[in-house]
């Protein structure tokens, strides 16, 4: 069983980058399980866009409740730092930028107002004093699509193939492929107001692979389809923190995600 987790039962604060006072009242939550003897029903990924920016001092903050949510749910949950948005930053000639035109895209499209903010299988914004417990009842949720990811490099790309099931219901709606990167060391406020130099980046959306909105997947009843994708190597990418996320959604939200680490 894995470690239970707490989460921190504070109002939704609307300011950018919002504070969270030191004493808050913490609120414990049970690691969730689901039991289910359909075989219709699919076990739940979910899926957190994280944005996040360089500039703004409560990310980090952010980012512990993502570590939180990594130790007690493992490869059940995934996030993605999306930089991007007024508090992103895109480089100079001194320093790393970690943001980019597709995450304004993002940032925009959603109306989103403040980071750090997520959007957990896309069921609209929510503050980061809400990630765990929305995340606990998304994960109570079952599935109608399977998923098989698989990621190899050779040849300086990145070789994808993703299987996609409907399991009990047809589906309709978007596959979405993304490359994200750990381990990026690249300067960072914090929440004292400090510029942390050396912080260690994680889950950076690097790339989307198959265009900004993915694209069109329709599934009848037990149909499995198989896509292939290629993407290129970038220079300024460490091959060896690699990984791909692959999820499909539509209107409804995100109905299945997966990741698997590029070999």
């Amino acid at each position: 069983m894995r470690k239970a987790i707490y989460i921190i039962g504070i109002a939704l604060l609307v300011a950018a980058c919002s504070h969270i006072n030191e004493d808050e009242q913490l609120i414990y939550v049970e690691p969730i399980t689901q039991d289910t003897d359909d075989p219709s029903d699919v076990v739940r990924t979910v899926l957190l866009e994280d944005f996040t920016g360089q500039k703004c001092v409560n990310c980090p903050t952010g980012t512990e409740v993502i570590e939180q949510l990594q130790e007690a749910y493992g490869d059940r949950f995934i996030a993605v730092g999306i930089h991007g948005g007024p508090l992103g930053f895109a480089g100079n000639n001194t320093a790393i930028g970690l943001a980019t035109a597709v995450g304004d895209e993002y940032y925009n499209y959603w109306k989103l107002e403040y980071q750090p903010v997520g959007l957990i299988d896309r069921h609209g914004a929510v503050n980061y004093t809400d990630w765990i417990a929305k995340v606990r009842e998304e994960l109570a949720r079952t599935s109608s699509i399977e998923m098989i990811l698989e990621a190899q490099l050779a040849s300086g790309q990145i070789n994808i193939t993703v299987d996609t099931k409907a399991v009990g219901t047809e589906y309709s709606g978007n596959l979405q492929v993304w490359i994200l990167e750990d381990g990026i060391t690249a300067t960072q406020k914090m929440p004292d107001g400090s510029t942390n130099q050396s912080y260690v980046h994680n889950h950076v959306l690097r790339t989307p692979v198959n265009g900004t909105w993915g694209e069109v997947i329709s599934l009848n009843t037990g149909e499995q389809k198989t896509k292939q994708f290629t993407q290129a190597i970038s220079s300024d990418w460490n091959t060896e923190n690699l990984s791909v996320v692959a999820f499909v959604y539509n209107d409804n939200g995100v109905e299945q995600a997966t990741k698997v680490h590029i070999k």
